[in-house]
């Protein structure tokens, strides 16, 4: 293995662990176990339990397309429950690396009811 391979590779483990990271620190704040990030099929329903959406939109992931749209629709959802805005749940679909450690790590609190526009 190259330098280059092995920077590369680390830079992948780092930008891993700092999703992973962040986003169990944000199923926490909802109350929710944060292991269950780890686990593959289950934290999509974590996932969901977190937005307040019905279970079978798991079953919606299968089929294209319609899994973009329901990412998206889910997680403008986790935004709003954290206080944020759609822009935000853009963010944390294109940019996890990014806006998971702002919603697990900074001040934004969960909650179950919708703020008041």
């Amino acid at each position: 293995m190259n330098a280059g391979m092995f920077y590369v590779s680390s830079l992948g483990l780092i930008a891993t662990l700092l999703v992973i990271v962040g986003a169990w620190k944000t199923f926490e704040k909802a109350g929710e176990p944060g292991w269950a990030i780890l686990v593959p099929i289950y934290n999509f329903l974590v996932v969901l339990r977190i937005a307040e959406k019905p279970w079978w939109w798991v079953l919606l992931l299968v089929i294209p397309i319609v899994n973009v749209i329901i990412s998206i629709l889910v997680n403008i959802e986790i935004a709003n429950r954290f206080g944020k805005g759609a822009g935000f749940g853009i963010g944390l679909l294109i940019l996890p690396i990014i806006f998971f450690p702002i919603l697990g790590f900074g001040e934004s609190r969960y909650s179950r009811s919708l703020p008041q526009a």
